[in-house]
């Protein structure tokens, strides 16, 4: 094993698993569910079958006990079954709201009708609201490879080879992948932008 591996928590609690350590699966759902429930978060959404989708993780995790090999940190492993769930569960959510929009008239979710022309114009509160749905919905429409690559670089603040791992890409791929989104998400937000400015 590298021993750039050897001292990662995660790592030996999988390989004291491995070794018949019942309790080191315990202690590694603990350590590492808060993350991956951070990164379906934010990979997905405010969906409310997240803790479902966390127990999958961990699901696989069990199930890859006998062959797992340490060759990364464990958060890169884990991050990988993670954005494979992600992927899955994110298909299956526009294959529905297409068949909503679908069985919508017109594809229009009627509150467009509610709306009142006289209606005092929204708070700043509110206004704040649209830019941080705005954010969500740019970073919702990145291709999801992009997608990942962009949370797991900002938020996680991982190396761009860990990202590559997870990816199952190459490291310059991964830069071109998280300048892409970057490139997107300005293009996306710049409405907003110049309204924060004016």
């Amino acid at each position: 094993m590298p021993s750039t591996y050897a001292s990662d928590p995660g790592v030996q609690l999988m390989l004291a698993w491995q070794a018949g350590d019942e309790s080191a699966f315990d202690r590694l759902v603990l350590e590492y569910s808060s993350q991956v429930y951070a990164l379906l978060t934010r990979f997905l959404g405010p969906r409310q079958n997240r803790e479902d989708l966390v127990q999958e993780v961990f699901l696989r995790v069990l199930r890859a006990r006998e062959r797992y090999e340490p060759t990364a940190r464990f958060s890169t492993f884990l991050y990988r079954i993670t954005f494979n769930i992600a992927v899955n569960e994110s298909q299956r959510g526009a294959a529905k709201d297409e068949q909503l929009q679908r069985s919508s008239p017109g594809g229009e979710d009627g509150l467009s009708e509610l709306a009142d022309a006289s209606a005092v114009g929204p708070s700043r509160d509110l206004e704040r609201q649209d830019v941080v749905q705005a954010v969500r919905h740019a970073i919702a429409a990145l291709p999801e490879n992009q997608r990942m690559a962009l949370i797991l670089a900002k938020y996680e603040e991982l190396p761009h080879t860990d990202i590559a791992e997870v990816l199952g890409t190459s490291e310059k791929a991964v830069k071109s992948l998280v300048h892409r989104a970057r490139e997107t998400l300005r293009v996306a937000l710049a409405p907003y932008l110049q309204e924060e400015l004016a």
